[in-house]
Formats: structure tokens, sequence, C-alpha cells
């Protein structure tokens, strides 16, 4: 893909999950929640640009450190999302003022990222984006999900307490 059409997608799929985060939404922790960051992983990963050719090991070094920043920004968005059990049993979600904090600050380092590596004239495929993307919403997923799980169920609660 071109380096427009992988910032367009980007921004297309933040966008939209921002916007399903700030609302409301019963939670299917059966669900494929992995399906989305497969298919931006693979994309990504199909780019023999990935990694800038010409400075090899920063490059990867710069990519690398990304990815992991992306993993705890990951998490944190998969902590600062509200969950609660409704009566039927059913866990709904909701983002909260945390998880637009988080998304800015995770906005910020990305660019901080990208103007450290401009100044060591390093080439940044779009698709380093892409990954950083699909890293990130697998590692929220498996954390709200997880929390979704170790949930106490209504009734449970009633009959310890």
């Amino acid at each position: 893909m071109t380096t427009l059409a992988n910032i367009v997608l980007v921004v297309a799929v933040m966008a939209l999950v921002i916007q399903r985060q700030m609302r409301a939404q019963r939670l299917d922790t059966q669900r494929r929640f992995w399906l989305l960051p497969l298919i931006l992983g693979a994309l990504a990963l199909r780019d023999p640009q990935l990694i800038d050719h010409e400075h090899t090991a920063v490059s990867a070094v710069l990519l690398a450190f990304s990815l992991v920043t992306v993993l705890a920004m990951g998490s944190v968005w998969g902590w600062t999302v509200r969950l609660w059990r409704a009566e039927d049993g059913s866990v709904w979600a909701k983002g909260t003022k945390a998880t637009l904090a988080a998304w800015g600050g995770m906005i910020f380092i990305r660019v901080g990222l990208f103007e450290a590596g401009s100044a060591m004239h390093i080439h940044q495929a779009s698709s380093s984006l892409l990954l950083g993307l699909a890293v990130m919403l697998l590692v929220r997923s498996l954390v709200v999900n997880w929390r979704a799980r170790t949930m106490e169920l209504p009734q449970q609660a009633a009959a310890i307490g």
C-alpha cells in the first residue's frame, strides 16, 4: 500500500475506534477481537520498507522501541476503559477521559519517535504506524477482555457479602 493509503487507513481506524470507545457498548468477550489487529499487522509486515535498509540497526531499534511503547500504551488504554456488569450479567464498556488522554499521549509519543527518526535521517515507512496500531489494538482488547472475564457476577457478589 502507498504511504497515503496507509495514513488514511490509520486515521480512519483510529477515528472509528475512538468514536466507538467513547460510547457505552455491550462487550462480547467471545468475538474475534484479534481479527482487525491481525489484518493491520499483516498489511504492515508486507511492506519491504518497514526497516530502513541504509540504517538497518538503528531503524530496527527505533521500530522495536516504538512497538514496546505502543504495547505499554495499549495496556494503559485497556485499564482506562470503564467496565460494569448489567443485571442480566452482560458486561458493558465505555471509554473515559483517561482513555482520551491515553490516545493523546500515544499520538504525542508517536510524533516524538517520528521526529527522533527524522533527526537521525532514518526513513520511516507509514507501515510502522499500521503495525503499531495493530499491536496497540490487540493489547487493549486483551486487557479489556481479561478484565471483563475476571469480573464477579452480580449474584456472586450478593452471595459473598
